[in-house]
């Protein structure tokens, strides 16, 4: 697990409104604590190292902190305001195609009609297609192919027009 899932994982416990999250793996012990009077998010990470093995030198712990410019969001809500955004319903697993010798269910400056499948996220060895709700033309595919998705993440700008 590296640090990118882990930061994805705090901010998907703050936004479930979650109060504490306990997840143990092989080599990793994680807590996400979020109190409801504090308003910060406290996570403490712990790696067990076999006995007998050196003790990696580690930087000094940084506080998780959401790192998006309001004006950057700004910026880009007024460029994209014309466009419908679809997003994810679902955590898994995104692919654009159905498998990897087949071609990308839509590519940017494809037209969908309602009802089109868009892509295929996997979750929990369930593949579902989601479709698409609107009508128009793709300008811009948002997630990498193969790449994991959060529950509302966008994932395609269609312009209806």
């Amino acid at each position: 697990m590296d640090i990118k899932d882990i930061q994805n994982l705090i901010k998907f416990v703050a936004k479930s409104g979650a109060s504490e999250v306990k997840l143990e793996m092989e080599d990793v012990k994680i807590t996400i604590k979020t109190g409801v009077e504090e308003s910060k998010t406290e996570t403490r990470v712990l790696q067990q190292i076999p006995m007998g093995q050196a003790l990696p030198q580690a930087p000094a712990p940084q506080p998780v902190t959401p790192s998006t410019p309001a004006a950057a969001v700004e910026t880009k809500e007024d460029e994209n305001s014309k466009y419908i955004t679809v997003k994810s319903p679902i955590i898994g697993t995104f692919y654009r195609k159905p498998s990897p010798d087949k071609p990308s269910f839509v590519e940017v400056g494809s037209t969908i009609s309602k009802g089109d499948v868009l892509c295929v996220i996997e979750a929990m060895k369930l593949f579902n297609e989601i479709e698409s709700e609107v009508s128009g033309k793709i300008v811009k595919v948002l997630v990498d192919d193969s790449s994991p998705v959060e529950f509302d993440q966008p994932l395609f700008l269609v312009d209806p027009s």
